[in-house]
């Protein structure tokens, strides 16, 4: 249609522009385009001589309802069982699985504690609920397109087959594993996060969308489908609700039940159904994009060394999720980039969790302890009234490390007259996520048809997310009244202090602060790695990676654990604190520097579009 008409256009400028010669005769007008001595004809215009439907040219468009029906386009080759075979979801499957020990729960939270829920870890402010949705654009997309009339690989029959196996499949591996291993979330809400089927459900869309349209029509179909699916494991990791094991095995079981739906399909519908051949471009040239996820070890830990007492942050696999490219002069050698996001959760802040728990915190017991007169400790620290032995009963103390500590008559008139009455931390970042961008040389060593090795050279700059705990505190402005003596003793000076910790002074106050950061400045990132690429379409390739990635970084750790003390009590007594409390040197904050080398292993599966 579009032929005929640009022809017609074309005799129409033809004959304008030899007006002059050109005589109206019409019984014996035939149309003809003359150029040269070449002549042609512009045939009749038959409106019944075109065929609707599959055989329709591209950009035809008619809206498609028919469910039922089926279509078989001409030409078209049947697929065998294992023409849909690649087997790809096997290794990230088991990827998953290796790494699937690598779990520490962070301290029970408690915010959520007073909640009545139980939380093993703290709490993140991040949250979306944008994966609940995204898992499902592959069949949306594939449901429009088709529905539009924007025919892919298979009719209606044979599309909604294939895809009902591939869920079925998907649906029967993801359920009967995550009922059996019952792997607990991380954020402890129920026992079955591995695999993630979230991550599952958005890799068979990727695939259909993949098989329907990246490789009949175009590979960005390819590259938008599983780029989603890429995105939606994310989030699941980073929303606290599935680790990278859970993610990682998610992702193979979603290709792998596509890929059998398929060939299931193929068995049952042999060459019925089938409106377009895949694509066949030929590609030599190994140009190519990429999408790629992966798993990243080395450098589990950040240690400040003893001069900071040891001080340690640790780090559980990493995420790794890459945008590549790069354009080749010949088969062996070309030049490209790579965009990559690695994001690390900390497995547990130690002292830094234990400190920020109310029930292990301290502080005052120190300060209003009578010094006077110590009882024994009791051995489990808990509230009790005490008798001194003549037959009087003190008010209610608290038993720590041999002080007394007078807090009310009761257990409720101290909590509700107590300096701090509620202590939280609320992660902001519990990733430590850094953002790199590199460009070098790429190199390629064709093995087969369908099989080369790859290298790449590569320098970039890399740059640093924060790892961010806020803290939260809220209670009664309280005072000190104290005592100081001095004696003599032999000469030698010495001093007493008694100290007294009387009601609240009816103010409120509440706090909320940077409790801990931990963070680096950007710095220069060298890489390199080496690769197995499997084209199994003449556009269309799997890629098993190895990365190494080096980098000198400058770390600091800045920890605030007291800034609220200021608030809970009045100056007068905030000022005593300064000066004899034990806990004085945190009422400022601290900060750690330490430069490490970062030496990072990623393992991964690319897939790519060969341009």
């Amino acid at each position: 249609m579009k032929k005929l008409f640009f022809l017609l256009c074309l005799a129409g400028l033809t004959l304008a522009a030899s007006a002059e010669e050109f005589k109206l005769d019409v019984p014996e007008m035939e149309p003809k385009l003359t150029y040269g001595e070449t002549t042609t004809t512009i045939p009749a215009l038959d409106l019944n001589a075109v065929s609707v439907g599959a055989m329709t040219t591209t950009g035809d468009w008619k809206p498609d309802f028919d469910f039922f029906k089926s279509k078989t386009a001409p030409g078209v080759k049947p697929y065998k069982f294992m023409d849909d075979m690649t087997f790809v979801g096997v290794p990230l499957f088991f990827a998953g699985l290796a790494i699937k020990g690598d779990k520490a729960m962070f301290r029970v939270n408690q915010k959520a504690e007073k909640g009545g829920k139980k939380n093993t870890q703290l709490l993140s402010d991040f949250k979306t609920g944008i994966d609940d949705y995204l898992q499902f654009f592959g069949p949306a997309a594939v449901v429009g397109l088709k529905l539009g009339g924007y025919e892919g690989r298979s009719d209606w029959p044979r599309l909604l087959a294939s895809a009902a196996l591939s869920y079925g499949i998907m649906a029967g591996f993801v359920n009967g594993i995550k009922y059996t291993a019952k792997e607990m979330r991380p954020d402890g809400s129920t026992a079955n996060s591995w695999p993630s089927g979230h991550t599952a459900t958005a890799f068979v869309g990727a695939t259909l969308l993949h098989k329907e349209y990246g490789l009949t029509r175009s590979p960005w179909f390819s590259v938008a489908g599983y780029g989603m699916a890429t995105a939606t494991g994310v989030m699941r990791v980073l929303n606290n609700r599935h680790w990278v094991s859970d993610v990682m095995s998610g992702a193979g079981i979603g290709i792998l039940s596509t890929e059998l739906g398929y060939a299931i399909g193929d068995l049952l519908f042999k060459g019925k159904g089938l409106l377009h051949n895949d694509l066949d471009m030929d590609f030599e040239n190994p140009s190519f994009f990429s999408i790629s996820m992966g798993i990243g070890l080395g450098n589990k830990s950040i240690d400040f060394g003893e001069e900071t007492g040891n001080e340690s942050i640790k780090f559980r696999s990493a995420t790794v999720v890459d945008a590549e490219g790069a354009y080749f002069f010949n088969k062996y050698i070309g030049i490209g980039g790579r965009l990559r996001v690695r994001a690390q959760s900390a497995k547990s802040f130690g002292q830094y969790a234990d400190l920020i728990q109310v029930e292990d915190l301290d502080m005052w017991d120190g300060m209003r302890d009578t010094y006077a007169e110590a009882y024994p400790d009791d051995g489990n620290n808990e509230f009790i009234i005490l008798d001194n032995g003549e037959g009087i009963k003190y008010p209610y103390y608290y038993m720590y490390n041999d002080h007394i500590g007078y807090r009310g008559d009761t257990e409720e008139e101290y909590m509700r007259n107590a300096p701090v009455t509620d202590l939280y931390g609320v992660v902001k970042s519990d990733h430590l996520a850094e953002f790199t961008g590199s460009l070098g040389l790429y190199f390629n060593i064709p093995l087969s048809k369908h099989f080369a090795l790859g290298t790449k050279a590569l320098i970039g700059r890399s740059f640093t997310q924060e790892l961010d705990i806020d803290g939260h505190a809220e209670g009664n402005v309280k005072n000190i009244n104290y005592e100081v003596h001095l004696k003599n003793n032999n000469g030698q000076q010495s001093r007493e202090l008694t100290l007294d910790y009387p009601n609240s002074t009816g103010e409120k106050w509440t706090e909320d602060w940077d409790y801990l950061t931990l963070g680096a400045k950007s710095s220069t990132s060298f890489g390199t790695g080496i690769s197995l690429t499997y084209k199994y379409k003449s556009n269309f390739s799997w890629r098993l990676y190895c990365d190494y990635d080096y980098t000198k970084k400058d770390f600091t750790l800045k920890y605030d654990p007291f800034h609220f003390a200021a608030k809970s009590v009045t100056k007068a007594t905030y000022d005593l604190m300064q000066t004899d409390s034990d806990y004085a040197e945190y009422f400022s904050p601290i900060e750690y520097k330490r430069t490490k080398k970062m030496n990072y292993f990623t393992i991964g599966l690319s897939f790519l579009v060969n341009l």
